[in-house]
């Protein structure tokens, strides 16, 4: 499929998204609670690569959720990834505990098998809720892809999101097989937008490790990409978005994982462990 039109599906699941949050109160991309180990103006007019702060969180102030991976308790909303929120729904699952292929003994296995091309299988986790601005945050997990799968995916995406104030923080990210980039969300334009980041798909039959860092500013309700690191090359992008105002009573944070099908719904499964969020 063309690249316009996989922008115009985004454009349609993500306006989707919208108004499944708006209506159940969740951020699309999140979940139930894992265990968390404490330690220690107006928007502006468009979104655009730009310089900003890179930082990470310290050990001694950040808070930790530790094994998201590891839990049954995630959620799905049916055919929201798919144009209107009506369209044909892919069978898809997800099994915990594995302890083959896994790191830590408990991966989980996500799987799709689509009978229509470009449908997709979404899942998400609501976290304990973060009530203040996130200075920084980092979302990582390891992935295994199985032989002869390497090339089945239309793409695989990932994100949290905060909402705070009504105002609602996305942090999403999305490894683009398709075009070979990745590419991150801006939420209030209903973009995908390129990182200028190239995107390899992965080797597989290993364990690839993804690393994203984030931080936002409930001030300027700013969103900050701040960097992207696969198998320890870490890359700047410096990525900023307007936040978007949903007008949300509640405030939430919530993490999710996306498997896309391709233009042959060709069916595949991925797995995930050391699934870990810091933040401070």
């Amino acid at each position: 499929m063309g690249d316009f039109a996989v922008q115009r599906r985004w454009r349609s699941l993500s306006l989707v998204f919208i108004t499944l949050c708006a209506t159940l109160m969740i951020g699309c991309g999140g979940g139930a609670g894992s265990s968390v180990v404490a330690s220690a103006g107006a928007p502006g007019a468009n979104a655009s690569p730009a310089a900003s702060p890179t930082p990470t969180p310290s050990t001694s102030a950040s808070k930790v959720i530790d094994n998201v991976q590891d839990s049954t308790s995630w959620l799905t909303c049916g055919a929201c990834g798919n144009g209107g929120g009506t369209g044909p729904v892919a069978t898809f699952a997800f099994t915990p505990g594995i302890a083959t292929p896994s790191e830590s003994g408990r991966a989980t296995n996500f799987s799709i098998a689509a009978n229509v091309a470009f449908t997709n299988a979404y899942w998400y986790r609501q976290q304990p809720v973060i009530n203040s601005q996130i200075n920084a945050l980092t979302y990582q997990f390891d992935l295994y892809i199985p032989n002869g799968m390497e090339t089945a995916p239309q793409a695989i995406e990932f994100e949290c999101q905060q909402t705070i104030g009504g105002w609602v923080y996305n942090f999403a990210w999305q490894a683009e097989y398709h075009g070979g980039v990745w590419r991150t969300f801006d939420y209030g334009l209903q973009q995908w937008q390129s990182a200028n980041v190239a995107f390899t798909p992965f080797t597989p039959g290993t364990w690839h490790h993804i690393l994203v860092e984030y931080h936002d500013d409930t001030t300027s309700h700013t969103v900050f990409h701040d960097a992207i690191t696969v198998d320890g090359v870490r890359t700047v992008v410096g990525i900023t978005h307007n936040a978007f105002f949903s007008g949300a009573a509640n405030n939430q944070f919530t993490n999710a994982f996306q498997l896309d099908s391709n233009s042959t719904a060709t069916p595949y499964n991925v797995y995930v462990d050391k699934m870990r969020i810091t933040y401070q």
